[in-house]
């Protein structure tokens, strides 16, 4: 048995999360605005955390409550999401932390 699927709703606190590491026009190395994260990578986010809230792991241990999903981005190289259960049964969205830099490729020489 599946559970049902939950509403899910960004809270201020995780805009303001946003805002604060992205900019309102895109960076001039390729950084993507707000706009662009909250156009491309939300939707996803929303859809992922509602499907996947069961098993998601506890972002405080003992406290189901809280979970936290990492997932790589299609804008950024990565993301983590910081989420509550609400007593209504909506998740909502606390806060984002994004990994702005794609890792590098290692060198084909290998340490000796």
């Amino acid at each position: 048995m599946t559970s049902p699927r939950r509403a899910v709703r960004p809270l201020p606190d995780f805009f303001d999360s946003l805002d604060a590491q992205l900019e309102d026009e895109r960076g001039p190395h390729g950084e993507p605005s707000r706009y662009d994260f909250l156009s491309l990578e939300l939707p996803k986010i929303m859809k992922l955390v509602a499907a996947r809230w069961d098993t998601l792991p506890e972002l405080i241990p003992g406290r189901p409550e809280y979970r936290v999903m990492i997932e790589r981005g299609r804008l950024v190289a990565a993301y983590s999401v910081d989420a509550q259960l609400a007593p209504d049964g909506t998740i909502q969205l606390i806060r984002v932390r994004l990994e702005l830099e794609w890792p590098s490729e290692p060198d084909d020489e290998t340490p000796d």
